[in-house]
């Protein structure tokens, strides 16, 4: 029975890769790819040969139908994006459905993803927490951050590095200055950075140091404050 593969990469160390996603790359029939050339680089160092196709955001509405259709005629397929885990803020989501919907059976491997690694290394709370992605760029962001205002867990974004300062002093806006932050740059990387802190003292901190890599954002939740217990005994039978 055909079956389509999800396939995490690492995000950067090359050491992160399982033993069982490179037997999986070089048994298939397929791996669709983000960008084929970022991920070629990855299949030469671990010397898989297997066809790539390109399946990316602006085509994977247009290629879903000719996927389903390869995978029912008994091909196995495997998506890969260019780090990670796919359909984490990655295409996957609208393939992976069509194999729902379709009887087409879908494995997806552990492995590598940026947002985990973060919240453990921030020190906030992360035995609830909410992952946002990407917040919008425009339309519907502040109606976004007004309803993140009144979240109580943690909180993980993706941030591009160009907009992190922007996105620091939007949080002082509507999460306060005193709001504890982590931002973690170049997870699993050389370089790996994780700045801890208040929003102002992260905020501060960039401002002398421009921010350059892969970025996540973990966002304590707001305080919640605990009202004080009600005595069982009224105020007659304490007098």
């Amino acid at each position: 029975m055909s079956k389509l593969y999800i396939v995490p990469t690492p995000i950067g160390n090359l050491e992160d890769m399982t033993f069982r996603a490179i037997r999986i790359l070089k048994e298939v029939d397929l791996i669709l790819a983000e960008d084929t050339r970022t991920s070629g680089k990855l299949l030469k160092h671990f010397e898989i040969g297997t066809h790539m196709y390109s399946h990316h955001m602006h085509n994977e509405h247009k290629t879903v139908e000719n996927l389903i259709s390869r995978l029912k005629a008994g091909e196995n397929i495997a998506l890969i994006s260019d780090a990670g885990t796919p359909a984490i803020s990655d295409p996957g989501f609208l393939l992976t459905r069509a194999c729902v919907e379709n009887g087409v059976e879908v494995e997806c491997l552990p492995g590598a993803t940026a947002f985990v690694p973060a919240l453990v290394n921030s020190g906030l709370p992360n035995d609830k927490f909410v992952f946002e992605g990407f917040l919008p760029d425009k339309k519907g962001k502040q109606t976004r951050y007004l309803a993140l205002a009144e979240e109580t867990r943690t909180m993980i974004l993706y941030v591009s590095p160009h907009k992190l300062l922007k996105t620091l002093a939007e949080f002082i806006t509507y999460f306060g200055e005193e709001r504890p932050i982590c931002v973690c740059r170049e997870l699993s990387k050389l370089h790996e950075e994780n700045v801890r802190g208040t929003v102002r003292e992260v905020l501060t901190h960039f401002e002398k140091i421009a921010p350059r890599g892969e970025i996540v954002v973990v966002v304590g939740g707001k305080p919640v404050t605990k009202e004080p217990k009600k005595s069982k005994f009224s105020a007659e039978e304490l007098s």
